[in-house]
Protein backbone atom coordinates (compact mmCIF):
# COMPACT_ATOMS: atom_id res chain seq x y z
CA UNK A 1 0.00 0.00 0.00
CA UNK A 2 3.17 2.26 0.57
CA UNK A 3 4.64 1.73 -2.24
CA UNK A 4 1.44 2.22 -4.74
CA UNK A 5 0.54 5.38 -2.71
CA UNK A 6 4.04 6.94 -3.26
CA UNK A 7 3.91 5.90 -6.82
CA UNK A 8 1.00 7.20 -7.70
CA UNK A 9 2.01 10.65 -5.44
CA UNK A 10 5.06 10.60 -8.14
CA UNK A 11 2.77 10.46 -10.89
CA UNK A 12 0.51 13.38 -9.76
CA UNK A 13 3.68 15.42 -9.51
CA UNK A 14 4.48 14.81 -13.01
CA UNK A 15 0.68 16.40 -14.22
CA UNK A 16 1.56 20.14 -15.90
CA UNK A 17 -0.59 21.80 -12.83
CA UNK A 18 1.25 20.27 -9.94
CA UNK A 19 5.01 21.35 -11.57
CA UNK A 20 3.74 24.51 -12.34
CA UNK A 21 3.04 24.98 -8.62
CA UNK A 22 6.80 23.68 -8.04
CA UNK A 23 8.33 25.74 -10.01
CA UNK A 24 6.13 28.90 -8.50
CA UNK A 25 7.71 27.96 -5.32
CA UNK A 26 11.28 28.53 -7.15
CA UNK A 27 10.36 31.43 -8.83
CA UNK A 28 9.28 33.25 -5.02
CA UNK A 29 12.36 31.63 -3.39
CA UNK A 30 14.70 33.38 -6.03
CA UNK A 31 12.68 36.32 -5.49
CA UNK A 32 13.14 35.94 -1.69
CA UNK A 33 16.89 35.92 -2.21
CA UNK A 34 17.57 38.57 -4.94
CA UNK A 35 15.48 41.12 -2.65
CA UNK A 36 17.45 39.81 0.50
CA UNK A 37 20.68 40.28 -1.36
CA UNK A 38 19.56 44.07 -2.52
CA UNK A 39 18.05 44.93 0.85
CA UNK A 40 21.69 43.78 2.20
CA UNK A 41 23.78 45.59 -0.18
CA UNK A 42 21.91 49.00 0.29
CA UNK A 43 21.80 48.57 3.90
CA UNK A 44 25.85 48.06 3.99
CA UNK A 45 26.30 51.12 1.67
CA UNK A 46 24.46 53.19 4.16
CA UNK A 47 25.45 52.31 7.13
CA UNK A 48 29.25 51.72 6.75
CA UNK A 49 31.03 55.48 6.53
CA UNK A 50 34.86 56.77 5.99
CA UNK A 51 37.01 55.11 2.85
CA UNK A 52 40.31 54.77 2.19
CA UNK A 53 42.72 56.32 -0.33
CA UNK A 54 44.42 54.12 -2.61
CA UNK A 55 47.75 54.54 -4.77
CA UNK A 56 46.48 55.13 -8.18
CA UNK A 57 42.35 54.57 -7.57
CA UNK A 58 42.46 57.54 -4.87
CA UNK A 59 39.42 57.82 -2.27
CA UNK A 60 37.29 54.48 -1.96
CA UNK A 61 34.45 54.41 -0.01
CA UNK A 62 34.21 51.29 3.03
CA UNK A 63 30.15 50.97 2.63
CA UNK A 64 31.36 50.56 -1.72
CA UNK A 65 33.56 47.73 -1.06
CA UNK A 66 31.53 45.79 1.58
CA UNK A 67 28.44 46.22 0.11
CA UNK A 68 29.94 44.66 -3.42
CA UNK A 69 31.44 42.31 -1.21
CA UNK A 70 28.12 41.04 0.19
CA UNK A 71 27.40 40.10 -3.13
CA UNK A 72 29.88 36.67 -2.33
CA UNK A 73 26.78 36.15 -0.03
CA UNK A 74 24.32 35.01 -2.66
CA UNK A 75 25.83 31.94 -3.94
CA UNK A 76 26.69 30.77 -0.32
CA UNK A 77 22.96 31.79 0.49
CA UNK A 78 21.04 29.57 -2.14
CA UNK A 79 23.75 26.41 -1.63
CA UNK A 80 22.44 26.07 2.07
CA UNK A 81 18.96 27.62 1.76
CA UNK A 82 17.47 27.42 -1.49
CA UNK A 83 16.17 23.79 -1.26
CA UNK A 84 14.66 24.42 2.60
CA UNK A 85 13.22 27.77 1.98
CA UNK A 86 11.69 26.70 -1.67
CA UNK A 87 10.55 23.58 0.08
CA UNK A 88 8.60 25.86 2.34
CA UNK A 89 7.32 28.35 -0.27
CA UNK A 90 6.07 24.54 -2.38
CA UNK A 91 4.23 23.55 0.96
CA UNK A 92 2.11 26.64 0.66
CA UNK A 93 0.56 24.60 -1.96
CA UNK A 94 0.05 21.43 -0.83
CA UNK A 95 -3.10 21.99 -0.23
CA UNK A 96 -4.10 22.50 -3.63
CA UNK A 97 -2.25 19.52 -4.25
CA UNK A 98 -4.39 17.35 -2.26
CA UNK A 99 -7.14 19.46 -3.90
CA UNK A 100 -6.11 18.39 -7.74
CA UNK A 101 -5.51 14.43 -6.71
CA UNK A 102 -9.13 13.94 -5.20
CA UNK A 103 -10.52 15.82 -7.81
CA UNK A 104 -8.73 13.58 -10.31
CA UNK A 105 -9.13 10.35 -8.42
CA UNK A 106 -11.45 10.53 -5.72
CA UNK A 107 -14.10 12.68 -7.64
CA UNK A 108 -16.50 11.53 -5.53
CA UNK A 109 -15.13 11.47 -2.19
CA UNK A 110 -13.56 15.58 -2.42
CA UNK A 111 -13.04 17.06 1.27
CA UNK A 112 -13.14 20.77 2.21
CA UNK A 113 -10.24 22.97 1.66
CA UNK A 114 -8.40 23.46 4.61
CA UNK A 115 -7.96 27.23 6.24
CA UNK A 116 -4.98 29.59 4.24
CA UNK A 117 -3.36 30.67 7.12
CA UNK A 118 -3.32 26.80 9.20
CA UNK A 119 -1.28 26.24 5.39
CA UNK A 120 0.72 28.74 5.87
CA UNK A 121 1.51 27.84 9.29
CA UNK A 122 2.40 24.18 9.10
CA UNK A 123 4.59 25.18 5.79
CA UNK A 124 6.31 27.71 8.26
CA UNK A 125 6.60 24.96 10.87
CA UNK A 126 7.93 22.45 8.54
CA UNK A 127 10.65 24.14 6.77
CA UNK A 128 11.97 24.97 10.10
CA UNK A 129 11.57 21.50 11.37
CA UNK A 130 13.28 20.56 8.09
CA UNK A 131 16.27 22.92 9.04
CA UNK A 132 16.78 21.47 12.50
CA UNK A 133 16.45 17.90 11.93
CA UNK A 134 19.34 19.13 9.58
CA UNK A 135 21.63 21.20 11.71
CA UNK A 136 20.56 18.03 14.62
CA UNK A 137 22.31 15.62 12.13
CA UNK A 138 24.89 17.53 11.15
CA UNK A 139 25.81 18.07 14.55
CA UNK A 140 25.74 14.46 16.02
CA UNK A 141 27.08 12.97 12.90
CA UNK A 142 30.72 12.61 14.48
CA UNK A 143 28.96 10.70 17.35
CA UNK A 144 26.26 8.71 15.23
CA UNK A 145 28.98 7.64 12.23
CA UNK A 146 27.20 5.64 10.41
CA UNK A 147 23.97 5.89 12.17
CA UNK A 148 23.46 9.13 11.14
CA UNK A 149 21.69 9.30 7.57
CA UNK A 150 18.83 6.87 10.22
CA UNK A 151 18.32 9.57 12.15
CA UNK A 152 18.09 12.26 9.09
CA UNK A 153 15.96 10.04 7.20
CA UNK A 154 13.14 8.30 10.02
CA UNK A 155 13.08 12.02 11.81
CA UNK A 156 12.27 13.47 8.33
CA UNK A 157 10.06 10.63 7.14
CA UNK A 158 8.41 10.40 10.77
CA UNK A 159 7.91 14.94 10.50
CA UNK A 160 6.40 14.63 6.93
CA UNK A 161 4.18 11.23 7.75
CA UNK A 162 2.28 13.36 10.72
CA UNK A 163 2.14 16.68 9.29
CA UNK A 164 0.52 15.32 5.44
CA UNK A 165 -1.30 12.40 6.85
CA UNK A 166 -3.01 14.26 8.92
CA UNK A 167 -3.41 17.34 6.75
CA UNK A 168 -5.03 14.67 3.80
CA UNK A 169 -7.30 13.36 6.41
CA UNK A 170 -8.53 16.82 8.20
CA UNK A 171 -10.37 17.55 4.57
CA UNK A 172 -12.63 14.88 5.78
CA UNK A 173 -12.71 14.41 9.56
CA UNK A 174 -12.04 16.09 12.83
CA UNK A 175 -8.74 16.64 14.07
CA UNK A 176 -8.66 13.79 16.74
CA UNK A 177 -10.20 11.41 14.37
CA UNK A 178 -7.07 12.42 11.62
CA UNK A 179 -4.87 11.90 14.78
CA UNK A 180 -5.85 8.44 15.44
CA UNK A 181 -6.06 7.51 12.08
CA UNK A 182 -2.50 8.20 11.49
CA UNK A 183 -1.41 6.41 14.73
CA UNK A 184 -3.55 3.27 13.62
CA UNK A 185 -1.62 3.02 10.71
CA UNK A 186 1.60 4.33 12.31
CA UNK A 187 3.83 1.88 10.13
CA UNK A 188 2.52 2.87 6.73
CA UNK A 189 2.99 6.51 6.99
CA UNK A 190 6.26 6.14 8.39
CA UNK A 191 7.30 4.25 5.51
CA UNK A 192 5.57 6.96 3.27
CA UNK A 193 7.27 9.18 4.95
CA UNK A 194 10.74 7.83 5.01
CA UNK A 195 9.91 7.35 1.43
CA UNK A 196 9.68 10.67 0.66
CA UNK A 197 12.30 12.26 2.86
CA UNK A 198 14.92 10.10 0.56
CA UNK A 199 14.06 13.09 -2.05
CA UNK A 200 15.56 15.52 -0.10
CA UNK A 201 18.99 14.81 -0.31
CA UNK A 202 18.40 14.78 -4.31
CA UNK A 203 18.87 17.77 -6.05
CA UNK A 204 15.80 18.98 -8.01
CA UNK A 205 13.47 16.73 -6.46
CA UNK A 206 14.28 18.06 -2.65
CA UNK A 207 12.35 21.52 -3.83
CA UNK A 208 9.25 19.61 -4.53
CA UNK A 209 9.39 17.51 -1.69
CA UNK A 210 6.48 18.81 0.09
CA UNK A 211 4.13 18.69 -3.17
CA UNK A 212 5.01 14.62 -3.46
CA UNK A 213 4.34 14.74 0.20
CA UNK A 214 1.05 15.70 -0.10
CA UNK A 215 0.06 13.54 -3.12
CA UNK A 216 1.21 10.03 -1.76
CA UNK A 217 -0.48 11.17 1.10
CA UNK A 218 -3.74 12.22 -0.12
CA UNK A 219 -3.77 8.56 -1.65
CA UNK A 220 -2.53 6.91 1.59
CA UNK A 221 -5.65 8.63 3.13
CA UNK A 222 -7.97 7.58 0.67
CA UNK A 223 -6.51 3.85 0.93
CA UNK A 224 -6.77 3.34 4.77
CA UNK A 225 -9.68 5.00 5.18
CA UNK A 226 -11.60 2.97 2.20
CA UNK A 227 -12.50 6.39 0.82
CA UNK A 228 -12.22 5.26 -2.79
CA UNK A 229 -15.53 5.61 -3.84
CA UNK A 230 -16.82 3.61 -7.42
CA UNK A 231 -15.97 6.38 -9.48
CA UNK A 232 -12.58 6.61 -8.82
CA UNK A 233 -9.30 4.71 -10.38
CA UNK A 234 -7.90 3.56 -7.77
CA UNK A 235 -9.53 1.24 -4.89
CA UNK A 236 -8.52 0.88 -1.41
CA UNK A 237 -6.61 -2.46 -0.48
Amino acid sequence: MAVRALARGWGDLMRPSVLRLAILGVALTVTLFVALQVAIFWVIRILVPGGVTLPWLGQVDYGMIFSWGSLALFPIMGFFLMAPVAAGFAGLFAENVAETVERIHYPDRQGRSLDFLDGLLEAGAVMLAMLGIALLTLVLTPFLGPLAPVLFFGANGWLLGREFFQMAARRHMPEMAARDLRRAHGGRVLAVGVAVAIGLVIPVVNITVPLLAAAAFTHLFQMVSGSAGPGSRYRPA
